[in-house]
């Protein structure tokens, strides 16, 4: 039993129509969904599951058994029984600039080429990355820096490699407490910029914009120092702009 991850292929995609596999307070199954899955720093969504005569809100996603995804229902909520035909719909406004922000993250990690990422976290408000770092650059270079990058508007897209390809190219993880999720035989690429010469290549399984320029205005908003050798940086999105309007219905 595995589900469907619809935002592999389309990030955009805030609705679809699926099936329930199991419903219970600890979580609903679907057959497929557009909800990602709380991981790699990045949060669950949020959202809505329909279905003729009833509704209940879904307050977030998390990874379930033998890969699928669990939509959290809210307490006391009424659940739809196995089999029936259901409309999942994420809040996409905070999805969207959960997108932005990690896209402005793989922008920060290629600001900083050869420093490991030992942590992070994405928010809506304000998000993070932990560097292997003895010193970093000065707030306000970093910020220019990162709003060059999104002012080129760089295309933003992805490619699958096998485990062995990885193995003979370590220096594609920058991560170094959490390592690529292994067993399928193939690991997906994030890639900005073109391919032959890429801005940021890493191993990523979250969800990202279509082209650095919807990023929209980046601030580094603090640096921290966290240990002799890791340097905290904050960036928030102090434009809201106008969110990105979702795809159709998968």
């Amino acid at each position: 039993m595995t589900t469907e991850l619809l935002f592999r292929t389309d990030a955009y995609c805030a609705e679809a129509g699926a099936t329930v596999l199991a419903a219970g307070p600890e979580g609903i199954l679907l057959d497929r969904t557009p909800f990602y899955a709380q991981g790699g720093g990045q949060p669950g969504d949020a959202g809505t599951l329909r279905w003729p005569g009833g509704e209940t809100p879904i307050l977030r996603a998390v990874k379930g058994p033998e890969e699928t995804v669990l939509h959290l229902p809210a307490d006391g909520a009424p659940l739809p029984a196995v089999g029936t035909p259901v409309t999942a719909r994420l809040d996409w406004a905070p999805r969207h600039r959960h997108m932005r922000m990690h896209t402005a993250l793989h922008l920060l990690c290629s600001l900083l080429p050869g420093a490991g990422v030992t942590g992070g976290q994405i928010g809506t408000e304000r998000s993070r990355l932990d560097f292997d770092l003895a010193e970093p650059p000065g707030r306000d270079w970093l910020t220019e820096a990162l709003n060059r990058l999104v002012g080129e508007d760089h295309p933003v897209g992805e490619r699958w490699i096998t485990e062995a390809e990885l193995d003979a190219n370590p220096g594609l993880v920058r991560t170094l407490s959490v390592q690529p999720p292994r067993g399928a035989g193939r690991i997906r690429l994030v890639r900005i910029g073109p391919e032959a010469a890429p801005v940021d290549l890493q191993p990523c399984g979250g969800t990202h914009v279509r082209r650095t320029g919807e990023i929209g205005r980046v601030e580094v908003a603090k640096l921290e120092n966290k240990g002799k050798q890791n340097r905290r940086v904050y960036l928030v999105l102090p434009d809201p702009a106008a969110e990105g309007a979702a795809g159709g219905a998968a």
